[in-house]
């Protein structure tokens, strides 16, 4: 009698053992199975919020909440549509009159003008005209302007026909370009040498005037300081992405002229493969 009870017992513990370790078996795997849905409930909350703190004019808050949101789900299938709002952002901040952390007020003083103040600040005439909403580069004794004191550069990488704007080693935007066909883009540390509007092409027996329908170079033109090449526009809008050019680097029309706007001579470019 002893010993059936004895067999009943085990049996009874043996059962007991089995249903504890089935039920955290099958609480376990329901919390793997969730965690990816919640991962994107909170995604798509974040984004949702980042999207209403744009649309109130929230510009520095959605910055860092959508670095924050990149950095947190870096292998989102919504990557690339973060980062585009991410560079739309930081072009907002840039352009608008915001104080940052990588900008100043400034009282314009009497003998100021815009060309001063951006050989003064190594900016660019534009990007004080369009973060002050200054009307015909125009300003006024006693008038606080922001200006931008960033340092920016600009990093090409050829395998993938990308052009990074950075401002203090920060990417600031992405844009897509083409280089040149067999590789004949050149590698290295280079500056911005020139930059010119509406630029005259020269090409071999002839000259190119910007308003033809044959000048290849777009409606800006940047200069490196490796001579006959360069960062322009194109009138072949379906190239960019392509390793396609002579050598220079090729920029949608409105890439190149926001790039313009932003980047005094003198910055620097560096082209890898």
């Amino acid at each position: 009698m002893q010993k059936k009870f004895l067999i009943i017992g085990l049996t009874l513990i043996f059962v007991c053992i089995a249903a504890f370790l089935i039920y955290h078996v099958v609480v376990n795997a329901n919390i793997f199975k969730c965690t990816p849905s919640i991962a994107v409930d909170e995604e798509a909350m974040l984004l949702d919020k980042a999207q209403k703190l744009f649309a109130d004019g929230e510009l520095l808050k959605t910055r860092d909440l959508y670095q924050m949101i990149i950095e947190k789900f870096p292998n989102s299938k919504n990557i690339i549509k973060m980062q585009e709002a991410l560079d739309n952002v930081n072009m907002a901040i840039l352009f608008s009159s915001i104080p940052a952390r990588d900008s100043l007020v400034y009282e314009v003083q009497k003998g100021d003008s815009l060309s001063k103040l951006a050989k003064k600040f190594n900016t660019t005439i534009e990007l004080i005209s369009k973060a002050n909403n200054l009307k015909n580069y125009t300003i006024r004794l006693g008038q606080a302007l922001k200006i931008t004191k960033a340092v920016f550069s600009i990093v090409v990488d050829k395998s993938q026909n990308i052009l990074t704007l950075k401002s203090d080693g920060h990417i600031l935007k992405t844009y897509r370009v083409s280089t040149g066909k067999n590789s004949s883009t050149p590698v290295g540390n280079f500056k911005i040498a020139t930059k010119v509007v509406n630029p005259v092409w020269y090409t071999q027996g002839a000259v190119v005037p910007p308003d033809s329908p044959n000048n290849i170079l777009g409606s800006r033109w940047l200069g490196i300081s490796k001579p006959g090449y360069g960062i322009h526009g194109t009138l072949d809008p379906q190239s960019i992405g392509k390793s396609v050019t002579a050598g220079c680097v090729r920029m949608n029309n409105t890439d190149v002229e926001e790039l313009y706007s932003i980047v005094p001579e003198g910055i620097e470019v560096v082209i890898v493969d």
